[in-house]
């Protein structure tokens, strides 16, 4: 296993491998025989960055069996799938504000979030693995009450999209099986949600095989996997919200109501 991180550092962008407080460096194009430089960054010298800039993201609705069975929601026949603008991503340990213009209900969402690696399009499910780079945390931050305000239109996108709404990271994993990880969120030091991602209705490997027949995947695009049960509002004036993924490491942020 490796885990790749994006950080700054006297003012300039870097990327390399996390072993537990230090960075090796590297130099090239993270997904494409990135070089060791043979410099090391201690983790506390750095600025931790979204651990990659995707091009899109895409996240998934209804797609755990335990979600679709709390909501009596009928499982889908092919995975169900949103935009969410990349100018909504924040790094680990950001803090996100409540938008000047929405004052409704704003929840938290902990995901397993798929990082592709090679460009793809119309690959097969077992061709997959091959072309995702590896797995991180996400918190889909949504603005719930944006989404059926209008009852012509479900607003996926908007609710989704405002700035700071997509955290992720605080590192890409490579080489390990996501069928293995669990999904924790932590609010305000309470658990709220614990799921196996093994209960997902489309595997990750599904997930990207398919979506590939729709639109061509590049290296760094994100796909959110979906959430399971126990999203919840983030009610107070500062709310701290931890993703927790073995293997993976912990997503911490504030959101600021």
């Amino acid at each position: 296993m490796t885990c790749w991180v994006r950080f700054r550092h006297n003012g300039t962008i870097g990327f390399g491998t996390l072993s537990q407080s230090t960075i090796a460096v590297h130099v090239g194009d993270m997904f494409d025989a990135p070089t060791s430089t043979g410099q090391t960054l201690a983790l506390a010298e750095v600025a931790l960055l979204a651990p990659a800039a995707p091009s899109k993201i895409i996240a998934l609705w209804n797609n755990f069996h335990a979600l679709a069975a709390k909501l009596k929601s009928p499982e889908p026949a092919e995975p169900l799938y949103f935009l969410k603008a990349p100018s909504s991503v924040a790094a680990p340990g950001a803090v996100v504000n409540r938008p000047a213009s929405y004052d409704g209900k704003v929840v938290y969402e902990g995901e397993l979030g798929i990082v592709i690696g090679k460009p793809c399009s119309g690959i097969s499910e077992q061709e997959a693995d091959a072309h995702i780079f590896g797995y991180t945390c996400v918190n889909d931050i949504t603005a719930a009450e944006i989404l059926n305000r209008d009852p012509t239109f479900p607003q996926w996108a908007r609710a989704k999209s405002f700035d700071g709404f997509g955290p992720f990271g605080p590192a890409i994993a490579a080489g390990i099986d996501p069928a293995k990880l669990s999904v924790r969120t932590i609010l305000n030091g309470a658990e709220r949600q614990n799921y196996p991602v093994a209960d997902m209705i489309f595997s990750p490997q599904q997930v990207v095989a398919r979506i590939s027949h729709d639109m061509t995947l590049l290296p760094g695009d994100l796909i959110c996997c979906g959430t399971s049960v126990g999203v919840g509002a983030m009610k107070e004036p500062i709310n701290k919200v931890t993703i927790a993924i073995d293997s993976i490491g912990e997503l911490h942020n504030e959101f600021h109501g």
